[in-house]
């Protein structure tokens, strides 16, 4: 009987010989006489003569051989196959329905698996087609593979007859192999840089050795490099023959004075043999980063308060201080001054009140906060979007505060309240930092109640 235990999610194999039942995991089965084969339609048991839970007796002169395997519950998928563009997990077709999928511990929606880079296909069975780009990456030495493309964990979930059962799988794909009639076959995503790759600038070491297939969206092609051509070295040490080339991205030569934004890209692929058996090792070598470059100049921002939310003219420094009653919305904007880079976003960091000018006096109360409004105000900062009637509209951040007195004790201070913020200069195209990108939660429902 093949079943999964709940906790440790691991196939337990149970064998019944007549007399007593034997419980083996899949590892001790198999050391102790087991063989188990999957394909799209079947599970086939092969079974030494003298493997644990078979017995023998005789008729006659006749000798005769059994034992008993009972399936429960089993879900059983085959290995992962792969082409150029996804990996496919496949389950054979039972009276059971895919109702959960949860990929390393996150359950994903079954309306938004192909949002998620899934594509279900439940025609005869089930089908998996997974998105190479989803994968993660790693180097493995094991059985002649080398990078890989792998998903830490796939759990499914069927409605069997009422009942919900699971399994669990860890599929992988080889993204480069080292054959043994001497090639090495391996491929290059352009994601694998930032920005994007330009798969048009790669060349190995003899740069008229080209790809073999480029795929039709140009992001990602396949090399089937010859050991004894295409600039491959090649060295011995003892017993041992390795073969070496490298796939780098090349430069365009530019004029003095002008700068690259291309990525850089460079992979060394290594096949080693021993005794017939190949072996391959992939690493990217990273170059550091270079050092950076300053260059003074005017970088301005500016805190404006309006009248309204149509955002249209400023107060003016003679309409200041600006007196409002308690509760009334208060409509501030923070604008970079002096740039027409396009690409610039400004994204709010903090902002804050303070009864005096110094943006570290106390008392203080938030705003903003990790630019997402503060929790703890009854009252939250509402955002208001930026139209495109002004230029450069990622220039601006606007926002509404309601307003407010500072309180001691059981009075309120009557001295003027001054509004601070920081904020930070991003790259629109490359949100890559958490903080250029933030994340707020779903505001709670306005609480009255404050003074």
């Amino acid at each position: 009987k093949l079943q999964t235990t709940e906790s440790q999610m691991a196939w337990i194999l149970s064998i019944d010989d007549g007399t007593r039942t034997h419980r083996l995991s899949l590892r001790q089965a198999m050391q102790q006489g087991y063989t188990f084969l999957a394909d799209s339609n079947n599970l086939i048991f092969q079974v030494s003569f003298g493997a644990t839970g078979v017995t023998s007796y005789k008729v006659g002169r006749n000798l005769y051989l059994k034992t008993s395997i009972e399936t429960d519950r089993a879900i059983i998928a085959g290995p992962a196959t792969c082409n150029s563009t996804h990996m496919t997990v496949a389950i054979p077709a039972f009276p059971g329905i895919l109702s959960a999928v949860s990929v390393e511990n996150r359950n994903i929606p079954m309306n938004q698996l192909q949002a998620n880079g899934i594509i279900l296909d439940a025609r005869r069975g089930v089908k998996l087609h997974i998105n190479r780009r989803t994968l993660k990456s790693r180097l493995y030495e094991e059985n002649c593979l080398g990078l890989q493309s792998y998903m830490a964990s796939l759990r499914l979930t069927f409605n069997f007859r009422g009942e919900m059962l699971s399994m669990v799988t860890y599929p992988e794909c080889p993204s480069a192999v080292c054959t043994q009639d001497g090639y090495m076959d391996f491929e290059v995503l352009s994601d694998r840089t930032k920005p994007a790759l330009d798969l048009n600038t790669i060349r190995l070491r003899d740069p008229t050795c080209k790809p073999v297939f480029k795929s039709p969206s140009n992001d990602m092609v396949q090399f089937h490099v010859p050991l004894n051509m295409c600039g491959t070295r090649q060295r011995f040490e003892g017993e041992r023959i390795t073969y070496e080339n490298e796939v780098r991205a090349l430069w365009a030569d530019l004029p003095p004075r002008r700068i690259s934004r291309d990525s850089e890209f460079r992979l060394t692929v290594v096949c080693t043999y021993k005794s017939g058996d190949a072996s391959l090792s992939a690493r990217i070598s990273s170059l550091p980063p270079p050092v950076s470059s300053i260059n003074q100049g005017p970088l301005s921002l500016i805190l404006l308060i309006y009248p309204d939310d149509s955002y249209l003219q400023p107060y003016s420094d003679d309409q200041y201080p600006i007196v409002k009653y308690l509760q009334q919305p208060i409509f501030l904007e923070v604008q970079v001054l002096n740039r027409n880079d396009p690409n610039i976003k400004l994204v709010l960091d903090d902002c804050w009140a303070t009864t005096s000018q110094d943006p570290s006096s106390l008392p203080r109360w938030n705003i903003v906060v990790d630019g997402c409004d503060y929790e703890l105000d009854n009252y939250r900062t509402a955002f208001h979007p930026v139209g495109l009637a002004v230029s450069y509209p990622n220039y601006r951040q606007r926002f509404e505060v309601k307003t407010f007195a500072f309180v001691v004790g059981d009075k309120a201070l009557t001295s003027l309240v001054y509004f601070h913020c920081s904020a930070l200069l991003c790259d629109r195209l490359h949100l890559d930092s958490p903080l250029c990108s933030p994340r707020c939660p779903l505001s709670a429902r306005n609480k009255r109640g404050r003074i």
